[in-house]
């Protein structure tokens, strides 16, 4: 679970002192500012998403039948590279739903699994990887490969990859190790000289994972071998998002960088508000969407920067720690959204371009983990209440709750729904009405 340390806020007479320092360039910026803690500039570029239309068929042809459900692959926490959080599965799932069949892990549970053809990998938090049949739970291996964790694996086709915060009991190193996805046999393994509960980032054999010593590392995903490695000024506990060639991330040091997938050659790194602001710590993986990168921090506020520079384009503030990662879809009728919960007890929906609220709802208690979009249903965590919420997109109306649930609660094969609770795992199928 996130630890931080907390930092004061900028005082009023220090915000005085830079704009008499610093003349109209930082008083054109903050005349933006809107209320305390929140920070809107408008000059940075949106890439606004382009609606495409159909046209009307001309012909009238012969209803076909619905296509055969298919099962998806999940492979990565978050389900896309950019880590948008989004996914749009090839059947409507709105409900309601039975529960097939749950599973008891024994221990604290913070992140969900992955999926590859039918088969649910999950990584429980005391290092155990639990794989079962995902249509009836079935175990079909496990083994304990550390003492701590807290990240989802990455799957590919025939093998599974996974970090560790702690090796063995007391340790202060962590550990990547690649399994064979049918048995579990490990393929490689690689200790690191500091904790990670960074989940890993499988692109085209290469493996991206951070660690708390502030170590980016990009490793050949075949054998382990390193291949770079870029130093942040303090622990990355997210994981890294890929878009456009580029590695986002943030860290407790208080940036958020761009780093060169292919060498790790720094791009851009941008501290909250370029030092005008003083922030806490980046907890939250990155999701990058519309040109912008968007994050959550521990001094409260959910952040929005320029993809290409790093310029902030804005940062709203909820009033409590941010750890919960951000889930960015072009909602209908509603447009770019940015949707993240906060410990302010609050489920937030974001104008992705100008940070302000379109709805938020009163989840009741304390948001720690992040949300998922599925369909038209945005699903998260009450850690507070220990129940998983699902709600509409573009109305924030409930339309989903489950009495289980304290982080990142649901990943989705395209057809059922796995339901991360804090110790449990369940197995949900959509009934008919």
């Amino acid at each position: 679970m996130p630890s931080f340390l907390r930092r004061p806020r900028v005082l009023i007479a220090l915000g005085v002192i830079l704009l008499a320092l610093a003349g109209g360039a930082v008083a054109a910026y903050l005349v933006a500012v809107k209320k305390p803690g929140n920070i809107v500039n408008t000059d940075v570029p949106f890439d606004a998403p382009t609606t495409a239309t159909t046209p009307p068929p001309t012909t009238t042809t012969k209803a076909k039948k619905p296509p055969k459900p298919r099962t998806v692959n999940w492979t990565r926490y978050g389900y896309t590279l950019a880590h948008t959080r989004v996914f749009d599965p090839p059947t409507v799932l709105n409900g309601p739903w039975r529960r097939v069949w749950v599973h008891r892990t024994g221990a604290l549970t913070e992140f969900p699994p992955v999926i590859w053809r039918g088969v649910l990998f999950h990584l429980i938090d005391d290092g155990k990887l639990i794989v079962r049949t995902a249509k009836n739970g079935k175990l079909r291996w496990q083994r304990r490969l550390g003492a701590l964790a807290a990240s989802s694996p990455a799957v590919d086709h025939d093998t599974v990859y996974v970090t560790l915060l702690q090796a063995s009991t007391g340790s202060v190193a962590g550990k990547i190790l690649a399994l064979r996805q049918k048995d579990g046999r490990i393929l490689w393994s690689r200790t690191l000289p500091s904790r990670a509960e960074s989940s890993p980032l499988l692109v085209d054999n290469r493996l991206f994972v951070g660690s708390e010593d502030g170590t980016l590392y990009a490793l050949d995903a075949r054998s382990g071998r390193q291949l770079w490695t870029y130093h942040a000024s303090g622990a990355i506990k997210g994981s890294p998002s890929l878009h456009d060639g580029r590695l986002f991330f943030g860290n407790y040091g208080g940036d958020v960088q761009a780093v060169r997938a292919s060498d790790g050659k720094l791009i851009w790194k941008s501290g909250a508000a370029r030092g005008l602001v003083r922030s806490g710590n980046f907890y939250a993986t990155a999701a990058v969407a519309f040109g912008r990168v968007y994050i959550g921090n521990t001094d409260g506020r959910e952040y929005s920067f320029a993809a290409s520079n790093g310029k902030l384009a804005w940062a709203h503030q909820t009033g409590a720690y941010v750890y919960s990662s951000a889930a960015v879809d072009n909602v209908p009728e509603l447009g770019p959204t940015v949707f993240v919960g906060s410990y302010d007890g609050f489920f937030y929906a974001l104008d992705a371009r100008t940070g302000s609220v379109r709805w938020k709802h009163d989840a009741g208690g304390r948001i720690s983990g992040s949300p998922t979009v599925i369909g038209s249903i945005v699903y998260f965590a009450n850690l507070g209440k220990r129940e998983t919420v699902g709600l509409s997109t573009a109305t924030g109306r409930v339309r989903f709750r489950r009495g289980t649930g304290s982080f990142d609660p649901i990943v989705s094969d395209g057809q059922w729904l796995y339901l991360t609770g804090s110790s449990s795992l369940t197995a949900l199928r959509q009934v008919a009405p």
